[in-house]
Protein backbone atom coordinates (compact mmCIF):
# COMPACT_ATOMS: atom_id res chain seq x y z
CA UNK A 1 0.00 0.00 0.00
CA UNK A 2 2.62 2.48 0.93
CA UNK A 3 4.40 1.67 -2.33
CA UNK A 4 2.60 4.00 -4.48
CA UNK A 5 3.15 7.26 -1.48
CA UNK A 6 6.24 9.37 -2.22
CA UNK A 7 9.18 9.23 0.24
CA UNK A 8 12.16 10.96 1.00
CA UNK A 9 14.86 9.92 -1.02
CA UNK A 10 17.83 7.54 0.70
CA UNK A 11 20.49 5.34 -0.06
CA UNK A 12 21.01 2.02 2.44
CA UNK A 13 24.80 2.50 3.13
CA UNK A 14 24.81 -0.39 5.36
CA UNK A 15 23.17 -3.46 6.88
CA UNK A 16 23.32 -4.92 10.15
CA UNK A 17 21.06 -7.67 10.40
CA UNK A 18 17.67 -6.15 9.95
CA UNK A 19 19.11 -2.79 10.71
CA UNK A 20 19.84 -0.45 7.55
CA UNK A 21 22.26 2.44 7.90
CA UNK A 22 20.60 4.49 5.24
CA UNK A 23 21.96 8.20 3.68
CA UNK A 24 19.16 10.54 3.31
CA UNK A 25 19.18 13.43 1.20
CA UNK A 26 17.90 16.59 2.48
CA UNK A 27 13.76 17.09 2.26
CA UNK A 28 11.20 19.51 3.31
CA UNK A 29 8.33 18.97 6.30
CA UNK A 30 5.66 20.29 7.47
CA UNK A 31 5.63 20.09 11.56
CA UNK A 32 3.81 20.94 14.36
CA UNK A 33 4.40 20.29 17.86
CA UNK A 34 1.71 18.94 20.66
CA UNK A 35 1.30 18.29 24.26
CA UNK A 36 0.18 15.01 25.65
CA UNK A 37 1.22 11.06 25.68
CA UNK A 38 3.44 9.76 22.51
CA UNK A 39 0.28 7.20 21.48
CA UNK A 40 -1.90 10.61 21.39
CA UNK A 41 0.35 13.05 19.80
CA UNK A 42 -0.14 11.62 16.29
CA UNK A 43 -3.78 11.83 16.51
CA UNK A 44 -3.03 15.74 17.98
CA UNK A 45 -1.21 17.15 15.31
CA UNK A 46 -3.14 14.98 12.38
CA UNK A 47 -5.91 17.40 11.87
CA UNK A 48 -3.47 20.56 12.41
CA UNK A 49 -0.92 18.69 9.44
CA UNK A 50 -3.46 17.71 6.79
CA UNK A 51 -5.10 20.91 7.14
CA UNK A 52 -2.38 22.67 6.14
CA UNK A 53 -1.32 20.37 2.99
CA UNK A 54 -4.83 20.47 1.72
CA UNK A 55 -4.82 23.92 1.43
CA UNK A 56 -5.29 25.46 4.45
CA UNK A 57 -1.84 27.91 2.96
CA UNK A 58 -1.51 30.71 1.65
CA UNK A 59 -2.71 30.62 -2.29
CA UNK A 60 -4.68 27.64 -1.13
CA UNK A 61 -2.23 24.95 -2.48
CA UNK A 62 -3.03 21.39 -1.91
CA UNK A 63 -0.22 18.95 -2.10
CA UNK A 64 -0.05 15.06 -2.42
CA UNK A 65 0.33 12.65 0.90
CA UNK A 66 3.44 11.49 1.21
CA UNK A 67 5.22 8.97 3.91
CA UNK A 68 6.41 8.58 6.52
CA UNK A 69 4.78 10.86 9.17
CA UNK A 70 7.52 11.28 11.87
CA UNK A 71 7.00 11.96 15.69
CA UNK A 72 9.66 12.24 17.95
CA UNK A 73 10.13 14.11 21.75
CA UNK A 74 11.02 17.78 21.88
CA UNK A 75 14.31 17.05 23.67
CA UNK A 76 14.55 18.79 27.22
CA UNK A 77 17.69 21.46 27.25
CA UNK A 78 20.12 20.67 29.85
CA UNK A 79 23.24 22.03 30.78
CA UNK A 80 25.04 18.81 30.46
CA UNK A 81 23.99 16.32 27.82
CA UNK A 82 21.89 13.31 28.52
CA UNK A 83 19.86 11.03 27.09
CA UNK A 84 15.99 11.86 26.91
CA UNK A 85 13.88 9.18 26.07
CA UNK A 86 10.28 9.95 24.66
CA UNK A 87 8.86 9.00 27.76
CA UNK A 88 10.80 11.87 29.76
CA UNK A 89 10.41 14.44 27.14
CA UNK A 90 8.39 17.46 29.34
CA UNK A 91 8.70 19.14 26.02
CA UNK A 92 5.98 17.15 24.20
CA UNK A 93 6.06 16.18 20.66
CA UNK A 94 7.31 17.03 16.94
CA UNK A 95 5.12 15.15 14.47
CA UNK A 96 5.96 16.24 10.72
CA UNK A 97 4.57 15.52 7.14
CA UNK A 98 7.11 15.64 4.43
CA UNK A 99 6.21 17.94 1.60
CA UNK A 100 6.46 16.27 -1.90
CA UNK A 101 9.77 16.07 -3.23
CA UNK A 102 9.38 18.74 -5.57
CA UNK A 103 8.37 21.15 -2.60
CA UNK A 104 11.59 23.44 -1.52
CA UNK A 105 11.54 25.82 1.40
CA UNK A 106 11.54 28.81 -1.12
CA UNK A 107 8.17 27.26 -2.67
CA UNK A 108 6.31 25.36 0.03
CA UNK A 109 3.16 27.36 0.33
CA UNK A 110 2.99 29.41 4.29
CA UNK A 111 0.94 28.27 6.54
CA UNK A 112 -1.95 29.83 7.64
CA UNK A 113 -2.16 28.33 11.08
CA UNK A 114 0.88 29.43 13.21
CA UNK A 115 1.68 26.24 14.95
CA UNK A 116 3.03 25.25 11.19
CA UNK A 117 6.19 25.44 10.68
CA UNK A 118 7.48 24.47 7.61
CA UNK A 119 11.46 23.79 7.32
CA UNK A 120 13.72 21.75 5.78
CA UNK A 121 15.80 18.80 7.29
CA UNK A 122 19.38 18.29 6.73
CA UNK A 123 21.27 15.68 4.87
CA UNK A 124 21.50 12.68 7.80
CA UNK A 125 22.75 9.57 8.32
CA UNK A 126 20.41 7.12 10.50
CA UNK A 127 19.74 4.02 11.42
CA UNK A 128 16.73 1.83 10.78
CA UNK A 129 15.12 -1.05 12.15
CA UNK A 130 11.42 -1.60 9.79
CA UNK A 131 8.43 -3.52 12.01
CA UNK A 132 5.03 -4.05 11.06
CA UNK A 133 1.80 -4.23 13.74
CA UNK A 134 -0.36 -1.91 15.95
CA UNK A 135 1.33 1.91 17.30
CA UNK A 136 1.76 0.93 20.66
CA UNK A 137 4.11 1.94 23.28
CA UNK A 138 5.03 -1.76 24.00
CA UNK A 139 5.27 -2.45 20.15
CA UNK A 140 7.54 0.94 19.92
CA UNK A 141 9.84 -0.04 22.73
CA UNK A 142 10.46 -3.59 21.73
CA UNK A 143 11.45 -2.33 18.33
CA UNK A 144 13.71 0.53 19.72
CA UNK A 145 15.82 -1.95 22.18
CA UNK A 146 16.41 -4.31 19.10
CA UNK A 147 17.79 -1.18 16.92
CA UNK A 148 19.78 -0.04 20.52
CA UNK A 149 20.90 -3.67 21.33
CA UNK A 150 22.15 -4.05 17.34
CA UNK A 151 23.81 -0.88 17.31
CA UNK A 152 25.55 -1.60 20.78
CA UNK A 153 27.04 -5.09 19.38
CA UNK A 154 28.24 -3.58 16.17
CA UNK A 155 29.77 -0.60 17.90
CA UNK A 156 27.80 1.79 16.32
CA UNK A 157 27.02 5.14 17.84
CA UNK A 158 23.41 7.24 17.99
CA UNK A 159 22.60 10.62 19.29
CA UNK A 160 19.20 12.58 19.86
CA UNK A 161 15.71 11.22 20.04
CA UNK A 162 14.47 8.37 18.38
CA UNK A 163 12.09 9.09 15.64
CA UNK A 164 8.71 6.95 14.87
CA UNK A 165 8.24 7.28 11.43
CA UNK A 166 4.36 5.49 10.08
CA UNK A 167 4.01 4.89 6.34
CA UNK A 168 0.06 4.04 6.75
CA UNK A 169 -3.62 5.47 7.11
CA UNK A 170 -5.02 4.28 10.74
CA UNK A 171 -7.41 2.37 8.90
CA UNK A 172 -4.43 -0.46 7.51
CA UNK A 173 -4.71 -3.38 8.82
CA UNK A 174 -2.37 -3.86 11.89
CA UNK A 175 -0.28 -6.61 10.04
CA UNK A 176 0.09 -4.76 6.69
CA UNK A 177 1.58 -1.26 9.00
CA UNK A 178 4.95 -0.33 8.06
CA UNK A 179 6.68 1.06 10.84
CA UNK A 180 10.23 2.20 11.35
CA UNK A 181 12.42 4.05 14.09
CA UNK A 182 14.93 5.99 13.12
CA UNK A 183 18.46 6.62 15.67
CA UNK A 184 21.28 9.35 14.05
CA UNK A 185 24.48 7.78 13.37
CA UNK A 186 27.90 9.10 12.57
Amino acid sequence: MSHAIEEPAYEVQRRIGEIEVRQYAPYVVAEVTVDGPADAAGNAAFPILAGYIFGKNKGERKLEMTAPVTQAAVPVKMEMTAPVTQAASAGGYVVQFVLPREVTLETAPEPLDARVKVRQVPASRVAVIRYSGRWTQANYDEHLGKLQAALREAGVAWSGEPVLSRYNAPITPWFMRRNEIWLTVP
